[in-house]
């Protein structure tokens, strides 16, 4: 037997198992800590934060014009919405490959997971729909056509029974009956609605008015708007601390995120972020919000707990969201 030989076909083994080992905690596996996974949708790529030392820890290719990005319940696969393929793609977290993909619709914008992990809601641009989409098994499941064009985010409320949908030509928000794929109401909240997000109880959601620089608030229960906040110019990305003390609203105009107190829908601070900010996530912990900067290519860093940003971090070009997690 050939001794040198098998410690050559050993070493070459403990090689490869590094390397696929450090390829893993790179790009984010299941076990590890936080991650958070960035579409660029001017590099046609995902870049991928370790946001215990908010750096870039992996870059991996998608198809053109990626926008919108949930992670899978298990943390083991990123859903992404890519444009011109006119599909959501799933890839693993932990070697960035492809692993199947479903097509969609023309232009398919923000992508969220269900509270239960078990549907994807797509809001559909230029088709006009929202797609309700099987996780396990990548297959549409029903379609809901808006009464609003070109629809952006289609957003679960904190029970799953609801999907609040807003659309880029229209001053009003679409509520679904996620089980019947039906329109219940249509509430007016601004010109051009954008971002939404839900306190934690689901007694109120938020609704960002880009085009009427205000932020709506939705009595969820009434099916009624019993504020509008002024905001900042272009208002657009939102949401809501796990504690639901806080909501933030970027400011695509002014290029600051504000922060709400929903007690009183006041606006309690105010921080400059980036060029162009565009939509936002937080760590499970609650303590640090990220926020996709789309000109300024950067994803700024954001203390959940004072408003203040605290850096930046390089990422592709135009940067549209950021899902953690």
């Amino acid at each position: 037997m050939d001794l040198a030989l098998i410690f050559r076909s050993l070493s070459g083994i403990l090689r490869r198992a590094a390397a696929a080992a450090a390829a893993s905690v790179a790009l984010g596996s299941a076990g590890a800590a936080p991650f958070a996974y960035v579409p660029n949708e001017g590099s046609a790529s995902i870049s991928v934060i370790d946001t215990a030392t908010d750096r870039v820890t992996a870059t991996f290719p998608t198809g053109a014009k990626p926008r919108g990005v949930a992670v899978s319940a298990d943390g083991r696969r990123l859903f992404v919405s890519e444009q011109a393929a006119g599909a959501v793609v799933a890839y693993d977290t932990s070697s960035g490959h492809e692993t199947g993909r479903v097509a969609v619709g023309a232009s398919p914008e923000a992508v969220y997971l269900s509270p239960d992990g078990r549907r994807l809601a797509v809001a559909v641009e230029e088709d006009d729909t929202v797609a309700i989409v099987d996780a396990a098994s990548l297959a549409v499941v029903r379609r809901v056509r808006t009464h609003g064009k070109n629809p952006e985010h289609a957003v679960w409320s904190p029970d799953g029974r609801w999907l609040y949908a807003s659309a880029e030509e229209a001053d009003a928000v679409d509520i679904i009956d996620a089980e019947r794929g039906e329109i219940v109401a249509s509430l007016t909240v601004g010109r051009r609605p954008r971002g939404i997000g839900f306190l934690p109880d689901g007694s109120r959601a938020y609704v960002a008015a880009e085009a009427a620089g205000v932020v709506a608030v939705i009595d969820t229960a009434r099916r009624a708007v019993i504020a509008r906040i002024p905001a900042g110019l272009r208002s657009n990305g939102v949401t809501v601390s796990r504690d639901g003390r806080r909501v933030f609203v970027s400011s695509g105009g002014k290029g600051t995120v504000q922060s709400i107190d929903p007690a009183t829908n006041g606006i309690v601070k105010e921080s400059a972020v980036g060029e162009r900010p565009w939509n936002m996530a937080l760590t499970p912990d609650g303590r640090k919000l990220y926020v996709a900067c789309g000109r300024s290519a950067t994803v700024a860093v954001v203390d959940a707990a004072t408003g203040e940003k605290r850096g930046e971090i390089a990422v592709g070009k135009l940067p549209w969201g950021v899902a953690i997690r």
